[in-house]
């Protein structure tokens, strides 16, 4: 049994002694996560493609589809060469030709429907972003949790080896029986195994931490400086009228909405003429580049598809698909708005109780310890109410560390749904 004290002892001391990895604030964990979550590079790389969208659509009203094209052909036999007006077995041609739709509908669907993407694609990345900020949060919590519970664990295998020893001399002395130090030796031999669990744990999260930084290696959590507030600065009406209004997820699926129905517009518009004016600059001759024969023209063209083999209709049909699924969405999210909104509200006082109860417990634990500690020393007491003095106090203190975290965590929740940080002095930038 000494010889147990004494390794649970070094252990502890050597867990003490290692090395720890180095530590990265909140603000810089989120910072250098951004850039590195798939996700939301792949939401930047859709704005970034809406953006686009969105100039070709204005500059369609305002540039004309311009094409340069030169062309060498070689005859078996000679012919007349226009470029040149001789008899010739080789023609070169070149053409410059630009095209301009004076009238198309579709030219009108595509500015709106390109300004919703536009709109849409701006909210996916509002929202990816706190999405991104929610998984780094999840996971820093992670380590500081994890971290804390190590420290609890520590403390715990500290209290079984001095009530170990304790124990021994009491049995030797002959004031307790040998079921005591047997009792506390399986306390022991439990607190270690859970030092291990609560090491390995920390181990795995320090590794998934420095994963989502772009870390090889692991990355420890630095403490935050501040204290999520008590009260939230909206009440739950109003977080509901925000979201719907503000709220990325919501503005996404209303802008996908209206991009769908100017679509399914640009689809209906096929059934109307177009109008089209081209012009093409031609010169022909036998050698490059061509000067011995130019020839422009321009082209004013009236276009009414009658019938195009049903094409026309299956892209008006599935346009209006689109545009109902689209619809559909939208209003399944405004619906489920209020229960949504609501879960992230309650879920966050309720960690907020809960830290203030789980506070009042671990007071309550650390004293009823320290009493039962003192009557065991003194003999007026059992080792079995010691012990279970000793696992409340224990699971107390790792409730109040899952509680403190869990509050953070719920508050990274509800504003991924609002789309704005409730409180602009929290670590997170």
């Amino acid at each position: 049994m000494v010889a147990f004290a004494m390794a649970t002892g070094v252990s502890v001391g050597r867990a003490v002694r290692a090395q720890e990895p180095p530590a990265v604030t909140l603000a810089d964990a989120l910072r250098r996560a951004t850039k590195l979550d798939p996700n939301y590079v792949q939401a930047l790389g859709q704005l970034d493609n809406a953006e686009w969208s969105r100039r070709a659509a204005r500059l369609a009203f305002v540039i004309p589809s311009i094409s340069a094209e030169m062309d060498l052909t070689k005859y078996s036999a000679e012919f007349f060469n226009l470029g040149t007006g001789q008899p010739q077995s080789s023609a070169v041609t070149g053409t410059l030709a630009a095209t301009y739709e004076v009238f198309r509908l579709r030219k009108f669907t595509n500015l709106s429907a390109s300004k919703a993407e536009l709109e849409g694609a701006q909210a996916s990345e509002l929202e990816q972003r706190f999405r991104t900020a929610f998984l780094v949060e999840s996971d820093y919590y992670g380590v500081l949790a994890s971290q804390a519970l190590d420290r609890v664990a520590a403390e715990r295998l500290r209290r079984a080896a001095e009530q170990l020893t304790v124990g021994r001399a009491r049995v030797v002395s002959g004031a307790a029986v040998q079921t005591d130090s047997l009792q506390l030796v399986l306390e022991a031999t439990r607190a270690r195994i859970d030092r291990t669990r609560a090491e390995a744990a920390l181990r795995v999260a320090r590794l998934q931490l420095g994963r989502r930084i772009g870390e090889a290696g692991p990355v420890a959590a630095a403490e935050p400086d501040s204290v999520p507030p008590i009260d939230l600065p909206v009440t739950l009406a109003s977080a509901v009228s925000e979201a719907l209004s503000q709220g990325p997820q919501y503005r996404a699926a209303r802008a996908n909405e209206r991009r769908a129905e100017a679509l399914l517009r640009g689809q209906r518009g096929e059934y109307l003429p177009s109008v089209v004016l081209s012009g093409a600059n031609q010169t022909f001759d036998s050698k490059f580049f061509p000067t011995g024969k130019n020839i422009s023209s321009v082209t004013l063209s009236v276009i009414l598809p009658i019938w195009t083999l049903g094409q026309r209709e299956i892209a008006v049909t599935q346009a209006r698909v689109n545009r109902d699924v689209s619809r559909a969405i939208r209003a399944d999210l405004e619906r489920g708005a209020l229960r949504d909104i609501a879960e992230a509200y309650e879920v966050y006082h309720t960690a907020r109780v809960t830290v203030d109860l789980s506070a009042l417990a671990l007071a309550a634990a650390t004293e009823n310890f320290r009493v039962q500690e003192a009557r065991y020393r003194s003999g007026a007491t059992t080792i079995i109410e010691l012990l279970d003095a000793q696992i409340s106090l224990t699971q107390a203190q790792a409730d109040v560390v899952q509680a403190n975290y869990a509050t953070r965590l719920a508050l990274a929740g509800l504003e991924v749904i609002l789309g704005r940080r409730l409180f602009p002095n929290k670590d997170a930038p």
